[in-house]
């Protein structure tokens, strides 16, 4: 039997899958750093979500380590290279999740253009602020994709069940058979977009995709979306936008500070014309169900070839 290791513990069903499987001696524990390196040494799969972070260090203690299991769509809380300097296979479950993102990605666009949030708190709070909340459509407006994977795909087909306009940018995608129009840089894209909507994983190349010289080519009055991943938009850049009325308002569940408590963010989510969630664009009951299956069936599918 493989001793198996999660961390961060999957859906039910899905661990009663691995359980069932027969393949597996089993703990389920979420232990802070310290912990988890003691018992790295006898661990052969570990099955992770996003709060532990597998750095290099927790895989060099994985002196068995087969196999680093990424219950979620990013790796940016797993040290890919140097699991690959191990020969570790790194898997993930980039789509399994995309309906509770996208769907969230609306619930924030809605929220930040009818001004949903104020109202809410306005009512609790003993107001009637009617007048004040005078909100824009989303209809005929042009919403403006980065990354068009699996959750950049489902909010294309939500925006245009919407009737909004769609513009794509993803480097690794040229075609597509939906009513969407893909450009081929950043560049274009911009100063088509009404909406910027970011569904792209942190790595070098996406860190800070959209600061200072980004929000410049942006029409007037844009509004920018993140659902994907802290650390994609330069926050001060985003910042300045904001004040400067150039972004007419931000819908935050990500940010690259988590959870945002130093001065920067603190600001940041004080302004009138921002509003935001905890990094919380995964956490549906289905779409959790979905990731845990999805990663049990790939843990045992890997895993059956090993003994």
């Amino acid at each position: 039997m493989l001793r198996l290791h999660a961390n961060d513990p999957l859906d039910k069903t899905a661990m009663k899958i691995l359980a069932d499987s027969g393949l597996f001696d089993i703990t389920a524990e979420a232990l802070d750093k310290n912990a988890l390196l003691k018992i790295m040494p006898e661990v052969e799969i570990l099955v992770v979500r996003s709060a532990t972070k597998v750095t290099a260090e927790i895989i060099e203690a994985g002196k068995k380590l087969k196999l680093i299991a990424r219950a979620g769509v990013g790796l940016d809380n797993v040290d890919a290279e140097a699991a690959e300097a191990r020969g570790i296979m790194v898997k993930n479950t980039p789509g399994a999740n995309a309906i509770s993102v996208a769907e969230l990605t609306f619930g924030l666009l809605l929220g930040l253009v009818r001004h949903i949030p104020r109202g809410v708190y306005g009512i609790k709070d003993g107001k009637w602020e009617k007048k004040d909340l005078k909100g824009n459509e989303i209809f005929g407006k042009t919403m403006g994709i980065i990354g068009f994977g699996a959750i950049g795909r489902t909010v294309a087909k939500i925006a245009l069940a919407f009737g909004m306009k769609v513009v794509a940018y993803d480097p690794y995608v040229n075609f597509t058979d939906l009513e969407v129009t893909l450009v081929d840089s950043i560049e274009k894209l911009l100063p088509k977009a009404d909406v910027v909507s970011l569904h792209i994983p942190l790595t070098p190349e996406t860190k800070h995709i959209i600061g200072e010289k980004e929000i410049s080519l942006m029409k007037d009055g844009v509004i920018i979306i993140n659902a994907s991943r802290g650390g994609t938009i330069d926050e001060q850049a985003l910042y300045n936008g904001l004040i400067s009325e150039k972004i007419s308002g931000a819908a935050l569940d990500v940010f690259e500070v988590e959870p945002p408590s130093d001065e920067l963010r603190r600001k940041l989510i004080g302004l009138g014309n921002v509003i935001c969630t905890p990094h919380i664009g995964a956490s549906t009951s289905e779409g959790q169900k979905r990731v845990g299956l999805e990663m049990a069936k790939i843990i045992v599918d890997v895993c059956s070839n090993m003994l």
